[in-house]
């Protein structure tokens, strides 16, 4: 796929990055093994946050003595100045470095500027003038607040979810960052899962000279597909064009990404993945879904009080209770043969 330039920063690395959520739920060993890998096969950025537990610590793991040799991005969700210090310096400690090469607004609900009373963008600038972080970036999933940080000018790079099920709108905002000479990093490239063709979503990204994609990883055969990309990325074809066709038709529309906005649910609902669990049953291997431990799952849906927290949440404006109900009685026929998967 050759290389992309993110914007202003004049950070430029193989059109593939590696996005480090996925490592916190595998070992340490492992996951120094897959991000050393990585690295091995010419992924050259990797991005993280300090709300992915452990995947920071993993990442300074793997990389300590070659700092220089890899480009890191980390995020924080603090929304005062305290808050902010206590993530960067402990981000600092985790990656086991003294500089961060971009460090993100962790999906703010405004977008943050100077003199605007939080002290949230004065930090952010102190930060960088004492050569603790490089760039200045912001992650989101609300259009609106995503232009406004575009225009603003204030940041170098915007990180937005972005997959060939993408609607024109997201297509906009990757223009509009392309004018700005904003780096555009994608991330749920695969839609959360939902997208089971890697090849047709490269084919997607190569469309885009000013995207780099983040792929989530946490297994070595997902890796190995990646990587063999680097040397043969797949390129756009009738075969391809039609899975992306074909994939749009059944998906575009009111599904559940599964970006987890709308969690924690206050009877436990785990509702990122049960509010999208018919299209996990199409289309992905179905036996794990259809196990005691899932069936027990999909149960706590009959607990749901229709407080309605999950759609007031949820950035792609969702009736999260209606999927939640849909879904359930989809799982109840398949479970009792009524229907096929």
């Amino acid at each position: 796929m050759g290389t992309v330039r993110l914007g202003k920063t004049g950070i430029t690395v193989e059109k593939n990055g590696f996005g480090a959520l996925p490592i916190q739920r595998v070992t340490k060993d492992t996951a120094v093994g897959l991000l050393r890998k990585a690295y091995d096969g010419g992924i050259r950025f990797f991005d993280s946050a300090r709300g992915y537990s452990d995947s920071e610590e993993k990442l300074g793991l793997a990389f300590e003595g070659m700092r220089d040799k890899v480009y890191i991005a980390t995020k924080t969700h603090a929304k005062t100045p305290e808050a902010f210090w206590s993530d960067l310096e402990k981000s600092l400690e985790n990656l086991r470095t003294d500089y961060i090469d971009l460090y993100q607004f962790h999906w703010p609900r405004v977008c943050y500027r100077p003199g605007d009373g939080s002290g949230m963008y004065e930090c952010m600038l102190e930060a960088r003038r004492q050569g603790k972080i490089r760039h200045i970036g912001v992650t989101n999933h609300q259009l609106d607040v995503a232009h406004e940080c575009i225009d603003s000018g204030l940041y170098e790079t915007l990180q937005f979810p972005f997959s060939y099920l993408s609607s024109e709108k997201e297509i906009g905002l990757v223009e509009k960052c392309k004018e700005a000479d904003m780096g555009f990093i994608a991330m749920k490239g695969l839609a959360g899962g939902l997208i089971n063709n890697s090849r047709a979503a490269y084919s997607f990204m190569a469309r885009y000279d000013n995207v780099l994609p983040i792929w989530g990883v946490q297994r070595e055969t997902e890796l190995d597909e990646f990587l063999s990309y680097v040397s043969d990325p797949p390129v756009a074809s009738a075969e391809l064009d039609l899975i992306i066709e074909n994939d749009r038709k059944e998906l575009t529309g009111a599904f559940c990404r599964g970006c987890g906005y709308c969690m924690p649910c206050p009877v436990d609902i785990e509702i990122n993945t049960c509010a999208r669990m018919s299209l996990l049953l199409r289309r992905s291997p179905s036996e794990k879904w259809l196990m005691e431990k899932s069936q027990e799952m999909m149960r706590k849906i009959e607990d749901c009080l229709e407080c309605g927290q999950c759609s007031s949440r949820c950035p792609y404006g969702l009736d999260t209770p209606e999927l939640l109900k849909r879904n359930y009685e989809d799982y109840k026929r398949i479970l009792a043969g009524e229907v096929s998967v």
